[in-house]
C-alpha cells in the first residue's frame, strides 16, 4: 500500500504580478533567489511549526527558469502540524505557497498616472521560508499532494488517517 507524505507545487511564480497591501505592485524575476542551502517549508509562516528543511533533505527547490520556483517535501505524518498539512492540502483546503524573503535588490518602476500603483520587481532575495497557506499574497502558486497514479483509495485512507490524528493530537493539546 503506497503511502503519500509528500507535497509539490509552485512557491513562486516568475513575473507573474500582484499587489502588496493596495500600496504597490510586485514581481518576482527569474533567479531572484541564488541561495537555496537553508530554506525552511512551515505552516502558516509559523517558525514554530516546521514542516521541512532544504538542509535536512526533505525539502527540495528548484528554479524552473521563467515559470518559478518549484518545490517538494517530505512531511512525516508522525508529526501533527504536517498531518494537518497533508490533510488540508489533500482535500484542497490549503491550496496555496506564500514565502518569506529578504530583499537584497529590487528595481522600482513609478507609475505617470496618479491612480496607477507603483511597481517592484525583486532581482535578488534571500529565501528564508515557504509556507502553505489559505490565502496567499500571490495566488498564482500552488500547493497538492503528489499523488501516486496507483492506489489512490490507499491515498485517500491515508489522508484520512492523518487527519484523525492531527485532530487526535489537537485534542491532546486542549485545541478544538
Amino acid at each position: 500500500m503506497a503511502e503519500i507524505n509528500a507535497v509539490t507545487g509552485f512557491a513562486v511564480r516568475y513575473n507573474e504580478p500582484t499587489t502588496i497591501g493596495n500600496a504597490f505592485i510586485e514581481r518576482v524575476a527569474p533567479g531572484a533567489f541564488k541561495n537555496l542551502s537553508d530554506v525552511v517549508m512551515l505552516w502558516g509562516h509559523d517558525g514554530n511549526r516546521p514542516l521541512a528543511r532544504t538542509k535536512s533533505g526533505t525539502l527540495q527547490l528548484r528554479d524552473e527558469g521563467s515559470m518559478g520556483l518549484w518545490f517538494s517535501a517530505d512531511l512525516d505524518p508522525e508529526n501533527p502540524d504536517a498531518a494537518l498539512a497533508l490533510s488540508s492540502i489533500g482535500r484542497q483546503d490549503t491550496s496555496g505557497m506564500s514565502f518569506g524573503f529578504i530583499v537584497r535588490k529590487e528595481a522600482w518602476f513609478e507609475p505617470d498616472s496618479y491612480d496607477a500603483l507603483p511597481e517592484r520587481t525583486i532581482l535578488e532575495a534571500d529565501l528564508m521560508e515557504v509556507s502553505a497557506v489559505v490565502w496567499p499574497a500571490y495566488p498564482q502558486s500552488d500547493v497538492s499532494l503528489l499523488r501516486a497514479t496507483h492506489n489512490a483509495s490507499a491515498a485517500q485512507r491515508r489522508i484520512a488517517e492523518a487527519a484523525r490524528r492531527a485532530e487526535a493530537a489537537h485534542r491532546l493539546r486542549g485545541i478544538r
